[in-house]
């Protein structure tokens, strides 16, 4: 969504274009410019925000009585999330880490990450960075994460061993428990219709003595009648 072409959307010949709030870049204007109806989606990142944006794409599509099958069933699973997070004692510190650069962890607050640690019963370890910037040692040290989360991106993915093997992490409590979380970037940030389902995953990685749950009522409901 960072990265878009003008050209190559336009050559999928689509009757509609629907994008996340803040796709770009700015290049891409002349999107705005053709034909093609364009529906922006905002980025909220919170359970209200997932069924909004839901609705927004059903009504698009003419698909309102599937959409609301899809929010009811999202609805019915962030219930379920919150009633396994009021089982949770003890809030684990979570750091997200979005890439290395240089040996350096980009992390930050008020972020999609931030978001889905604290659905999933957790809280961000990082603190006075709003966005993804770049980490001293000395913020690594004093955010003291209980555990490291990560995307999977193929051979582009973090692995434990680049992050343990920072003299900064090697000092958190993270490292002492090698406490390390992957999951797939768009389930786990994508705030869409499985966000319930990422968010009851990473909580069980974080916490694994919690209650079994039961199968997500979104993927369980048939709504493509």
């Amino acid at each position: 969504m960072r990265q878009l072409s003008a050209e190559g959307v336009l050559g999928l010949n689509p009757d509609l274009i629907i994008a996340a709030e803040g796709a770009g870049p700015k290049e891409t204007s002349p999107l705005n410019e053709a034909k093609v109806p364009i529906v922006t989606v905002p980025e909220t990142f919170t359970e209200d925000g997932i069924l909004e944006r839901i609705r927004i794409v059903a009504r698009e599509l003419g698909a309102e009585k599937r959409g609301q099958c899809l929010v009811d069933g999202v609805t019915d699973d962030l219930a379920k999330l919150r009633k396994l997070r009021e089982t949770i004692a003890g809030k684990r510190r979570v750091m997200f880490v979005m890439s290395m650069v240089a040996a350096a962890p980009w992390s930050g607050r008020k972020t999609a990450a931030d978001a889905i640690n604290s659905l999933a019963g957790a809280v961000s370890a990082v603190e006075g960075y709003d966005g993804y910037k770049s980490l001293t040692e000395e913020a690594i040290v004093t955010a003291r994460p209980d555990a490291i989360l990560v995307m999977e991106r193929g051979r582009d993915s973090i692995s434990s061993d680049a992050i343990f093997s920072n003299a900064a992490f090697a000092m958190t409590p993270a490292a002492e428990s090698k406490t390390f979380v992957a999951m797939d970037g768009l389930y786990l940030l994508g705030f869409g219709p499985r966000t319930a389902n990422a968010a009851r995953d990473l909580a069980r990685a974080l916490y694994p003595r919690l209650p079994e749950a039961n199968e997500p009522a979104a993927s369980q409901a048939n709504c493509r009648q």
